[in-house]
Parts: structure tokens; sequence; C-alpha cells
């Protein structure tokens, strides 16, 4: 099995090597039941030799033997068996916990590399299903790597010379394990991409389910979903067909050897010295229970293979997919002053930037308002500051000190952002806007009546404790909003970032937002991104970005008087000229 990439079970080995008791337990119980195999034999040829002749031999000894010789083995496996789950679940958990650790504080490059079908069937079926296969495959390994040592030792002490053309199967075995292991690790690696890109779309076509109907593209759909099930279809077959020649080639051969072993066994009892009839028996019920566990060895390079197929995918997750870089700075709570300086963002090589030799200040208490058309850089700016999007050139700070020199939680601590994309959790409302800090009555009330949510609250059944669902999709657009917007506020952080954050609301739900907003923005540093322009009167300041650059800045009035790129998007909006 040279074709596999055995690093990989040394990167598991700290998993599961954390309860050395158990593999202790598991290895004995494994010794034991291998053991137990010859004595089969032997007891068939005490049986055989003495030509069924009881006296001075109990008539219930040979079946109370094989009683006991079974309950032994009985009882060793359960242990070992019991002892393997143990291993094999307490080591899932911490990989687990881990890979989701490293989901949570990976670049963000990982989420655009990846869709959330591939890395959610990493972290919860590919690395379950490996690590089982793994641990299941290895264990069995010894259990029948012992079981034919044993066998092999009682065929040795039977007849050595019969029992060297026995050899004559393990290089040949040893040949078919190792081309076949080979195709089967490439197969298994292509296998997972194929179940990742078939399982990618149907989430599409869930989440876009209005629509695909809607421009009845259901015929399309299907063509994409049979070529993707088709090329599975392949692979699965193609593996099917690597595992299932296995068996034959090696049954081929033992088949010879055991032909061989008869042949020359009929010639030697021929002459004196020879096998008697017990021996002879004995020699052949060993070696056919010989075949037994040379199979399986041979067999184990498929579950071995996929398995490390599947927690390759773990491993590139924790080791191929490095944590945001960060500093150590934490102030507390920020003033709120942010420059950007010279701020370039380039997304691809090939792409204009986002941001182009931007610079900018916000003191901190101002309410700046970000416009511009589509592409023009606005949620490019905003996610600069979280760090959700790093500058490909110059620096952007907070009170004075460069956002990489900020500890990530103390620096994202000090931002509450609204955005176009609402994400809700299958939680309850009062957790949902909490977000992980402590529930607070009085606060969530008050934040709740802020966000003009009194009346939903009041309708559900269990109010703040009522459970939203798969992302909170019984809500209207308009309700899950409003209860970003409540988050938001209870998070009570010194910078506001609000990108279409009324965008959703009628007419008189965003005025009473509107009025709540303007109460709680007093004393914060505030960015506001809009495309609809009435949101933004009331702004200190509006910065007009055109193609990654600042095309105007003021207030409202002095850049509708300026006549410039604000009055014509003002103008197209209102229908001025």
């Amino acid at each position: 099995m040279t074709g596999i990439d055995f690093k990989a079970l040394r990167w598991l080995l700290p998993y599961f090597a954390a309860t050395p008791g158990l593999w202790i337990a598991a290895a004995l119980a494994t010794v034991v039941s291998s053991l137990t195999d010859p004595m089969l034999p032997a007891l068939m040829k005490q049986l055989l030799d003495r030509g069924f002749d009881t006296s001075g031999f109990a008539i219930w000894t040979v079946p109370a033997a094989v009683l006991t010789l079974f309950a032994v083995r009985g009882t060793a496996g359960f242990l070992a068996d019991l002892a393997l789950a143990r291993i094999t679940q307490d080591g899932l958990l911490a990989m687990r916990r881990d890979m989701f650790a490293r989901l949570l504080d990976a670049r963000f490059g990982l989420f655009q590399e990846q869709n959330a079908t591939t890395l959610s069937n990493t972290v919860v079926y590919e690395v379950q299903n490996g690590a089982t296969m793994l641990t299941n495959a290895l264990i069995a390994l010894l259990k029948d790597a012992l079981t034919a040592m044993a066998l092999l030792g009682y065929l040795i002490y039977l007849n050595w010379k019969l029992t060297l053309i026995v050899f004559v199967i393990v290089p040949g075995v040893a040949f078919i394990m190792r081309t076949l292991s080979k195709r089967l690790y490439r197969l298994a690696r292509s296998t997972q991409t194929s179940v990742n890109d078939l399982a990618y779309v149907v989430e599409e076509n869930v989440l876009a389910v209005r629509v695909v109907r809607l421009h009845g593209a259901q015929e399309s759909q299907m063509q994409r979903f049979t070529g993707l099930s088709s090329i599975l279809r392949r692979l699965s077959l193609k593996s099917a067909a690597a595992s299932a020649a296995i068996t034959p080639l090696t049954h081929m051969l033992a088949a010879a050897a055991l032909s061989a072993v008869i042949c020359i066994a009929l010639w030697q009892s021929q002459g004196a010295g020879g096998l008697t009839v017990g021996g002879f028996a004995a020699f052949i019920s060993a070696l056919l229970m010989l075949i037994a566990p040379i199979k399986k060895l041979s067999e184990a390079a498929s579950p071995i293979a996929r398995g490390l197929a599947a927690v390759q995918r773990g491993i590139d997750l924790i080791e191929g997919t490095p944590a945001e870089t960060q500093g150590r700075h934490d102030p507390g709570r920020a003033k709120g002053l942010i420059e950007l300086n010279d701020v370039s963002v380039v997304y691809a090589e090939d792409n204009a930037p986002a941001l182009d030799h931007l610079s900018l200040t916000i003191e901190p208490g101002q309410i700046v308002a970000l416009v511009g058309p589509s592409g023009s850089g606005k949620t490019t700016l905003a996610n600069l500051l979280p760090r959700f999007v790093l500058p490909t050139s110059g620096s952007v700070r907070m009170d004075g000190h460069d956002i990489t020199d900020w500890s990530l939680p103390a620096l994202r601590r000090q931002f509450a952002l609204v955005s176009q994309d609402v994400v809700m959790f299958n939680d309850t409302l009062a957790h949902n806007i909490a977000m992980g800090s402590q529930l607070d009555d009085q606060r969530l009330a008050a934040c709740v009546e802020a966000a003009n949510l009194q009346d939903l609250v009041a309708s559900l059944p269990q109010g703040l404790a009522t459970v939203t669902g798969h992302n909170a999709t019984a809500l209207s657009g308009g309700q899950r909003q409003r209860l970003a917007i409540a988050r938001a506020l209870y998070k009570d952080a010194p910078v506001l970032i609000l990108d279409e954050a009324t965008s959703a609301l009628d007419t008189a739900s965003e005025r009473l937002v509107q009025q709540a907003l303007q109460r709680l923005m007093a004393g914060r540093t505030t960015l506001i991104i809009a495309h609809r322009l009435s949101t933004i009167e009331h702004a200190d300041r509006v910065v007009v970005l055109d193609h990654g650059r600042v095309a105007e800045s003021g207030g409202h009035r002095e850049l509708l008087d300026r006549g410039g790129l604000y009055a014509k998007l003002h103008a197209l909006q209102f229908g001025g000229t």
C-alpha cells in the first residue's frame, strides 16, 4: 500500500492516542481473539487422531473446549470493538473541535475558495466516515495479521515443508494490494470532489427554488445534476471494480497454494513419516482458515485508501488553512477615530482595484455616509475596518493604531454591523439579538423597541424565547432586517456600520427606526452605506466614491449645490434634472 500517503496517519495519531489504556485493552483483546483461531484445528486433530476413541478421553472434553474457545473469542472481540468505538469517538470529538475552531478563525479567503457544502461535508461527514473506516480497518488489519501469523505458526509446527508453499501467496497479495490501493486512493479523492459538486448543486437549487421555477430553469438544472451524477456513477463503478478485483485474485492465489499442498500432502502420505489423518485434516483446516485473514488483509487497502482520502480534507483544513494574523493591542473601548491612508484593495491581479489609493479620515462621533454607483468600493471600504478584507497597500488605523496591531477580538468588539444580507441562527430571538453576549432583559426590551419590533415580539407565542427556525425564513424581510438592527443596537459598539440597514423597511417602520438610530448614533462613529439617498440626509458628511476613489466629500446640501456626481445620483433617484 505504498501508494497511500501515510503522513495522514502520523497526523491523526495525537487525536486517537489520547487514551493509551484503551489502545492496550483493544490490542490485548485482539491478540487473545487471534490466538484462539489455531486452537480449533488443533482440537480437531486430537479428535481425529484418536479415531473417536473416548477411552481415557472424556466425551465432553472437545465440545466443552470448543464452547470455551468461542466464549473467550467472543468476549475478547466484544471488548476490542467497545474500546475501538470509544477511541474513535474521542478522537473524532477532538478533530471536529479543531476543524470548527479553524473555521472560526480562518482567513476569509477560505470561504471564497470553498463553498459551504464542501466545508460542512468535511467537518461533519467526511472526517467521521474517514476516521471510522481508518480505525476499523487498522484494528482489523492488526487482528487479521495476528491471526495469519498464529495460523502460519501452527502450520509450520505441523509441517514446515508444506507451509513453505503457503508463502507463495504473500508476495502475490502484496503486489495486488500495492497496485490496486494506488488506484483506489486516486478514485476516492476524485469521488469526494464529485460528491461535493453534486451536493452543491442540490444546495443551490434549494436556496434558489423560487428563481429556478420563476425562470422555468428546471430542465437546465436537471441536466447539471444528471451530468454530475453520471460522473459520480462512473467513479463509483471504477472504485467498485478495483475493490472487487482484489477478492478473486487473492482467492486464485490461495486456491493454487491449496491445490499444491493437497497434492504434496497426498504424495507424502504414501511414505513413512507422512501426515496422519488428523494432522492432514488440521493442516487443511488451518490453511482454509488462513484464506479469510489473507483475504481481509488484501481488502484492507480499500477502506484505508478511502479513509485516508476523507481524512486528508480535515488535514488540509486544519494544517493547510492559515488563521487570521493579529496583534495584541487592546485599549478596551475605542474612541472611534478611523484613518485610511493611501489604501488600495485588489481582489485579483486581472481586476481593477476595488479601492484605488484612497485616503479618508472619520472623526470620533462623526456620521459619514458612503454613496456612489455599484462597484465604487463602498462595501469594500466598510469591510476593511473589522479586517474582513485586508488592504493590498496602504494602512488602516483605529485611534492611531494600525488595525494589524490590534487583537482581532478587541478590534471587532468596536464594531456593530448591519448588512444587506441578514443572517439569523436557528435559535431564540433573544439569543439572535444578543449573539453570545450576556442576556439582559431590560437591554433586550430597549433594543426591541428601538428597532420597532414590539408588535412582532408580542405576536409570537413565546415572545423573545421563540425559536426563529432556519435563517428566520418564516419572518418577513423587514422583520429580519429589524432583528439585525436590534442585534447591532444590543452590541452597543463605539462604531456602527450600516450597510443599507433600512432597505427592507416600509416607510412608517423606517421613520421610527431612523429616529431610534439617530439617538443611538449620538457620540458614536457611524458609517452608513446607502443607495437610497433619502436615508443619509442627516449625515455629518457624505463621501462619494467612484471607481475606488473619493470623487466628492461634503454635506448633503453642499454636494447638491456643487452639481457633481452626488447631485446626478440624487437627480436620478428623485426625478430631478
